[in-house]
């Protein structure tokens, strides 16, 4: 992975529990598989297990990790330190649309990455859906030498820089720390550094003379792409941007010749957008936990000091660009020394820079969960808490999205009942019947409800069905009122219904939650009081899960 720009001493503020945390943190993001034993996490850090269970149990009350028996796996949380990040670079907004309208406009995928020490850092993919499909995420790093962007940024490096690659190629020479990439074949060994070298310092010459660079090949074969740089007003590289294609479709000069031209007119206007983007304070960051109130239920068990670092270092997110010690001590409600000793404490692990003009939170931060967790989908941010709310509640949940004039299952967990509701993932049912149908449709537009349930048939399931379309029309509007449905028997006979909204990050409905159980066992009344708090905490936590995760990544249904 990309070198650290840290000290070879720590400073005497270094804050301790900050730095074993985010080590560990490190270790559950890069591990082999999702899930990581505490046990394996110490043998991978260093740290004593005694530490590491105080650390996972810490990041488990703020939400960063999930325990599953016991296994440690990322939780969508884990994409607020990389969404601050992204926030604080204005990149997302300047440069997003435009990479998304360019693969729209090629067919082709377009990747955006920024520097990362000696390595490149995808920070966006918009990509094609095919069986050959580019791989990448967002928060995957590549060596600087194997990719179109690392020659247009080294093109700008120096004579220390060069050295830093150096090094870290002789150390790697099969690039066996860069799991985003097929590792070199072991016939490289380091009598091939000079040649590796000298190939890739021509590269970097070339994209400094013609103002873009190609990638024929270098990532595995038959992946090609050229990329262009952006700059900000001083003229300094920010980013480059990628169009990747494969063999099968281009050879790398057909390709430079279709999409340099869109390229540069993209290009042009994402550097119009950097420039007009205004470097104000941003929304605040996601309030977690309260660590006071954490630490006086845990106590010794909850490391204080990891959460503030952590809040600090989400607080990068509320600022475009550098942050000055005051506004973060601000954001956090932390005292200006305590912030300050995270910042120092981030200083000294390559996260962020300190710059006359205050501190800038670095690429680096990327490496804590955000390539695993922002490639999530629906269903998998979804399913841990319909899990959790089956144990509290003793009946079946689903998750469902409108398709068309019917709702489509995409997540269930079944209770454990003897007799219990038998329904499938995939499985469609009329959304006109079902407590998550009216949420869904309640939360469209008037406009588009009224076509919707205008095109609608109701067909009497059963003697309870709603089926004038005036009648059906209130019951939508009443669920959207109400902020919740209720169905009676209106599907099949005996069956009860409780649905809750699922929004994104701006609000809107995109699923829909439920709990579905036997009208028998308890009358009504007794039933929503018991089931909708749980409900609407479960559609509250998924809600605020995907938000977390769809900042600046589309997250996927399923």
């Amino acid at each position: 992975m990309a070198q650290r720009t840290e000290p070879d001493e720590p400073p005497e503020e270094l804050v301790g529990p900050l730095e074993r945390g985010l080590a560990v943190l490190r270790a559950v993001a890069a591990g082999p598989g999702t899930r990581q034993r505490p046990g394996d996490l110490a043998r991978t850090t260093g740290l004593a297990r005694s530490t590491v269970d105080r650390v996972a149990t810490t990041l488990l009350r703020l939400g960063y990790v999930r325990a599953e028996e016991r296994d440690l796996l990322l939780a969508p949380r884990a994409a607020d330190l990389g969404n601050a990040y992204l926030s604080s670079t204005g990149l997302p907004e300047a440069v997003g649309p435009h990479a998304v309208a360019l693969a729209d406009a090629l067919d082709e995928s377009v990747s955006v990455a920024v520097p990362d020490g000696d390595g490149v850092r995808f920070v966006a993919q918009a990509a094609r859906r095919r069986a050959m499909a580019i791989s990448f995420r967002a928060g995957d790093v590549l060596p600087a030498e194997r990719c179109a962007p690392g020659a247009l940024f080294a093109a700008d490096w120096a004579d220390a820089e060069w050295e830093t690659w150096r090094a870290r190629h002789l150390k790697d020479p099969l690039d066996a720390a860069f799991p985003a990439v097929p590792p070199r074949t072991p016939s490289v060994s380091t009598s091939d550094a000079n040649s590796v070298e000298s190939d890739f310092r021509a590269r970097a010459d070339r994209s400094r003379m013609d103002g873009w660079a190609a990638d024929d090949q270098l990532i595995e074969a038959g992946l090609i792409a050229v990329a262009l740089p952006v700059r900000d007003a001083t003229g300094a590289v920010v980013c480059a941007v990628s169009v990747v294609s494969h063999t099968s479709r281009h050879d790398i000069d057909s390709l430079a010749d279709i999409a340099l031209p869109p390229l540069r007119a993209a290009v042009a206007a994402m550097e119009a957008g950097l420039a007009a983007a205004p470097a104000a304070e941003r929304e605040a960051p996601p309030a977690g936990p309260g660590a006071a109130e954490l630490k006086e239920e845990l106590g010794a068990g909850f490391l204080q000091s990891l959460a503030r670092g952590l809040d600090v270092l989400c607080a990068f997110g509320a600022v475009r660009g550098p942050a000055r010690l005051s506004e973060l001590a601000r954001l956090t409600g932390l005292p200006r020394a305590t912030a300050r000793r995270s910042l120092i404490t981030l200083r000294h692990l390559g996260y962020v820079r300190e710059d006359e003009d205050g501190f800038r939170v670095l690429p680096r931060v990327l490496e804590l969960g955000h390539a695993r967790v922002s490639g999530l989908t629906l269903v998998e941010i979804a399913t841990p808490h319909l899990a959790e709310l089956v144990v509290r509640v003793h009946e079946s949940a689903s998750v469902a999205v409108l398709d068309g004039e019917d709702i489509r299952y995409v997540a269930r967990v079944a209770s454990s009942r003897i007799m219990h509701i038998d329904i499938r993932v995939g499985t469609r049912l009329p959304a006109y019947a079902t407590s998550m149908g009216r949420v869904l449709l309640g939360a469209l537009p008037e406009e588009e409800r009224a076509a919707l349930l205008a095109g609608v048939t109701p067909e009497a399931l059963t003697p309870h069905t709603v089926t004038t379309p005036e009648a059906l029309a209130e019951a939508v509007a009443e669920t959207a009122r109400r902020g919740y449905g209720w169905v009676e028997q209106e599907l099949e006979e005996g069956l009860r219904s409780l649905a809750a909204p699922v929004t994104d990050g701006r609000g809107r409905v995109v699923a829909a939650v439920n709990v579905a159980l036997h009208a028998g066992r308890r009358s009504a009344e007794e039933s929503l009081a018991a089931l909708l708090p749980h409900l609407l905490g479960t559609a509250a936590a998924i809600s605020a899960d995907l938000a977390a995760v769809s900042r600046w990544s589309p997250v996927r249904v399923s």
